[in-house]
């Protein structure tokens, strides 16, 4: 029987050492995550990575396989460290100031998540169930590749608001991203073949690019991508404004197309690097 939590996605085509990850699109509640999250529920669709299951839909047939979760990151923050969670956001955790760790005790825009903090059993109980397993899975997946092929591509797949916060004295929501922001920890998770590709692909498409900002890569870049090892790992950011209306959080007809043949094209591409000397 499979998880709830998350789905593994097989290749449809003749298998490459990809393995497409996609832990923040999903919109899924539990019932007992739901008693204490006072989050609007607007936060739950603005937060999440929309669409970005869709995005990469195409990905099995270019011979990637997909892990993708299907609980909100309200439940869990699957791209978070297991200890990385506010003593605000649960009983017993670690003191620390960032909202947004395995738990968010707050949304993007500063309103309340939780009524407060998760007890104790609680949050055990979202990681053993949610947390665990599907990173158990993951590096699972990754391990085959290897063995495999001898080497195993990690694309962390994402999406970000096109606009960030305030910063100095410029109102909310005036510094403006970058298109595309992949993220590879100042280029130490994967060699410059891995790195390099998804700005070559967003450049032909005259998008803007911006390495490792805001975004240098979470959780699993961060701990999958070990090159000398055999496993290089890549995050992808895709600004929203390129493929839905950020208001309405609908499909843009048409450019929802151009921003799924790039992640074809960026799975393809990955799928068939030589890495293996």
């Amino acid at each position: 029987m499979g998880n709830p939590h998350f789905s593994v996605i097989a290749p449809v085509e003749r298998e490459t050492p990809v393995v497409v990850e996609i832990p923040h699109a999903g919109l899924q509640l539990e019932p007992l995550a739901l008693a204490p999250l006072i989050a609007p529920a607007s936060a739950l669709g603005r937060d999440a990575d929309l669409y970005v299951d869709d995005l990469y839909a195409d990905a099995p047939a270019a011979g990637a396989t997909v892990l993708v979760a299907h609980t909100s990151r309200y439940v869990c923050d699957l791209n978070r460290g297991e200890s990385d969670v506010d003593a605000r956001a649960a009983e017993g955790a670690s003191a620390r100031s960032a909202p947004h760790g395995l738990i968010w005790r707050s949304t993007t825009h500063d309103e309340p998540a939780l009524a407060e903090p998760l007890p104790r059993g609680e949050l055990e109980r979202r990681i053993r169930e949610i947390y665990r397993p599907y990173h158990a899975r993951l590096a699972e997946l990754l391990q085959r590749k290897r063995e495999r092929f001898g080497f195993a591509v990690l694309l962390c797949g994402h999406s970000m608001p096109s606009r960030g916060r305030n910063t100095g004295q410029r109102p909310r929501g005036a510094v403006a991203r970058a298109d595309v922001v992949p993220g590879s920890r100042g280029r130490s998770t994967a060699t410059s073949a891995v790195i390099d590709l998804p700005e070559e692909l967003a450049r032909r498409r005259s998008w803007t690019v911006a390495h490792d900002d805001p975004y240098r890569g979470g959780f699993s870049t961060a701990y999958y991508g070990r090159p000398a090892t055999g496993i290089h790992a890549v995050q992808v950011e895709l600004s929203r404004r390129l493929y839905m209306d950020e208001d309405t959080l609908e499909k843009r007809a048409g450019a929802f197309e151009q921003v799924r043949d790039y992640c074809r094209e960026l799975v393809t591409d990955l799928g068939g690097l030589d890495l293996g000397s």
